[in-house]
């Protein structure tokens, strides 16, 4: 699988691509099977992008080593952060980002953050063992199933959340 950078030329929207080769994308591209999800336009192109260049095995830095350090038997890291390649974002959709930022910051406003103990926490609080109270947290694709599966009203979050610990 390869992964596109695709620009929509009509309202600049910028979205990824996956495909099975670069032939694929073209042949696709040229029977209009490719459309702008934001806006619908055909009128798609390859974003410029920057190579992903892997460093040498025996160059590893200390913070790609530390990285590769915290992986779980899943392959995903631990502490996962939000990273983008677009270069420039059109002002409605920073002002949209901002608008759902600020409904987020209100909703977490009485919430506690309890980290990786949310599924504990959300369980406890649903079984009557604990007094109920908004919460906030990470869990696993697993939890957040077993978690539904159990009835355990819980919702995803839009945004990422900053643990307060690392918030300066």
């Amino acid at each position: 699988m390869i992964v596109f950078d695709l620009i929509c030329r009509d309202g600049e929207h910028l979205f990824e691509g996956w495909f099975g080769s670069s032939r694929d994308y073209e042949d696709q591209l040229r029977a209009g099977l490719i459309d702008c999800p934001i806006c619908g336009s055909a009128a798609i192109e390859k974003a410029v992008m920057a190579p992903n260049v892997g460093i040498k095995a025996n160059q590893r830095s200390s913070a790609a080593t530390s990285s590769a350090n915290q992986m779980d038997v899943s392959g995903e890291t631990e502490n996962k952060q939000p990273i983008s390649n677009a270069t420039e974002i059109s002002p409605e959709y920073s002002e949209l980002v901002g608008k759902l930022a600020k409904a987020q910051a209100k909703i977490l406003e009485k919430s506690k953050w309890v980290g990786a103990d949310f599924s504990e926490q959300a369980r406890a609080i649903h079984y009557g063992e604990k007094d109920a109270s908004p919460i906030h947290g990470t869990a696993s694709k697993d939890d957040v199933a077993e978690l539904e599966e159990e009835g355990v009203e819980i919702m995803p979050l839009p945004l990422p959340v900053n643990p307060p610990e690392s918030q300066n």
